[in-house]
């Protein structure tokens, strides 16, 4: 359960959606989850994560797991509460990022992005880096920084989408050439020493920080931080200081201070400042919080079922597995075996939805044969940890080469709302048609955060096929109330869901009984799996 955005003590922070490079690290989020096959060798995968910045904050009480968004939308599919920002502003070296540290320690709330106003500085032209590389350029001038590119890119973040953050290089004085996906955030932490400088960078801040620091002590700290991590010799620190770092304070950073809703006097060291900033900011949280389950079980109901739904056609074939599987007798090897054969079944029913074109191809014989193609550019299969995932050998065993998505999705035992723990997806996967395996549907909430992560990922919602082996109308009803375009595929659908969200008459914990593990007493049918409830 620990891959939310995740908290690095360097300059750009969480990450996790895990787009980042073509390379295809995974080291930094798999390791702390059960080891899950993708089917694609490592030389070759399409999906990646941030490599050094581990999902979890290690402090010196405690490690914080940055794991468990709840929902960030409501019952129509749509969001209804944004980030909460916090602006850190402060000259060079005040101790931003140290206050913005004491700060997520402080919240104990997974859901914390750190987002550094130095990755957004502009790419210098040549002549520029010339400059640059003699200390000549002026780093601390409002010019230095793509604020067009910072405010779209806070402004997505803020509004739950997925967003890519470039990562400058001060020893080259440029942008690597991999960017960081950041994907998540209920509180986004933004600082930087022109955090005040631009108006509409200053309409996306909810709460205003100052952190005001002696000059001596921020240049004893640029010093040591400018030799020791960016390379820089004392004289160069020194020169650049003086010509560009303190008048830039004096002219462009200190007169933002009375913009602050609170200014923090000494920085990391002010506890008391630090615990009212806390203590607003959980009030903010509270005020926001959500309950889709409980909107889900009272909306839609007694509705036709919608026409994006598809039902396998019950045959005497079809009747007769589900009779297998639905048995609570059956032997675990029986209960796998025909699982196996509905989702063969259920799969090649899902593509029959996807888009295809007349292609003409000549026979053996030298004649020509009017067939179909797929119209698309690329499938990809995304699975609901863990029992979506015992769908995915039958999706490879209809399209060759078929990526695959995890998402892991589980329920809060205290507040009974689903929550996102994990989430690793194929790169591009935007331009996709995208096949979600869930194996059991009750009310439709995981289904729906699902989908909403892949909206997210601007994955168009016309190119989203929910498959699932079972559902009960209150989950169709769901998704396709939020997500009408989103075709729902499925082999049957049951009437009723009980007070705990069992799917009535059932099939039972699908994951429990296709892994042959016990479920927790009081558990619903998909909690110990999707949970898809």
């Amino acid at each position: 359960m620990n891959t939310l955005p995740a908290y690095s003590g360097a300059r750009i922070s969480g990450c996790w959606s895990l787009n980042s490079d073509s390379s295809g690290g995974s080291e930094g989020l798999d390791r702390l989850l059960p080891a899950v096959s993708t089917g694609v060798s490592p030389r070759k995968r399409t999906t990646s994560q941030c490599k050094s910045e581990p999902p979890l904050l290690r402090t010196s009480k405690r490690t914080i797991y940055t794991a468990g968004r709840p929902p960030w939308y409501n019952e129509h599919g749509t969001q209804s509460k944004e980030a909460f920002v916090i602006g850190l502003c402060g000259g060079s070296a005040s101790g931003k990022t140290t206050v913005a540290r004491k700060i997520i320690e402080a919240l104990d709330v997974p859901w914390v992005v750190l987002l550094s106003m130095d990755s957004f500085y502009k790419v210098l032209t040549p002549e520029q880096q010339v400059r640059a590389a003699s200390n000549d350029y002026n780093f601390d001038h409002p010019d230095a920084f793509d604020f067009t590119l910072l405010v779209n890119t806070l402004r997505k973040l803020k509004q739950g989408k997925s967003v890519k953050i470039p990562v400058y290089d001060f020893t080259t004085h440029g942008r690597q050439k991999e960017w960081k996906t950041v994907y998540g955030a209920s509180v986004i932490i933004f600082e930087g020493i022109m955090s005040f400088a631009d108006k509409e960078l200053l309409k996306l801040l909810d709460m205003k920080l100052f952190v005001d620091t002696d000059s001596d002590i921020r240049l004893v700290r640029r010093l040591r931080r400018d030799i020791t991590e960016r390379g820089r010799d004392i004289d160069g620190v020194i020169k650049q200081y003086n010509k560009f770092v303190k008048p830039a304070f004096e002219q462009y950073i200190e007169p933002t201070m009375r913009l602050a809703d609170i200014v923090v006097p000494r920085g990391g060291g002010n506890m008391v400042a630090i615990d009212l900033i806390v203590q607003h900011v959980h009030s903010q949280l509270e005020e926001r919080e959500l309950s889709v389950r409980a909107a889900l079980a009272s909306a839609h109901q007694a509705q036709p079922l919608p026409q994006t739904l598809s039902v396998l056609d019950s045959t005497p074939q079809v009747r007769g597995m589900h009779t297998i599987i639905r048995n609570k007798e059956t032997s675990r090897d029986e209960f796998i075996f025909y699982s196996k054969r509905l989702m063969r079944l259920l799969i090649e029913r899902a593509l029959s939805f996807l888009p295809s074109q007349v292609h003409t191809v000549q026979t053996p014989q030298g004649e020509d044969y009017e067939g179909r193609t797929f119209h698309g550019k690329r499938i990809t299969g995304v699975s609901i940890l863990r029992a979506g995932e015992t769908m995915e050998p039958a999706l490879r065993a209809v399209c060759k080469d078929v990526r695959i998505g995890k998402i892991l999705i589980q329920t809060n035992q205290d507040t009974g709302e689903p929550e996102l723990h994990y989430l690793r997806l194929p790169k591009d996967i935007s331009e996709d048609h995208v096949i979600l395996m869930d194996c059991t549907v009750s009310t439709g909430a995981a289904a729906m955060m699902a989908v909403r992560v892949l909206l997210d990922h601007d994955v168009q919602e016309d190119k989203i096929l929910l498959v699932s082996l079972l559902m009960a109308e209150m989950g169709v009803h769901s998704v396709a109330y939020a997500f009408p375009q989103v075709k729902i595929i499925t082999t049957a659908v049951d009437k009723k869901v009980n007070d705990l969200f069992h799917i009535i008459p059932g099939i039972g914990n699908f994951g429990d009984r296709y892994f042959g593990t016990d479920a927790p007493p009081d558990w619903s049918d998909e909690e110990m799996d999707e949970p898809s409830y």
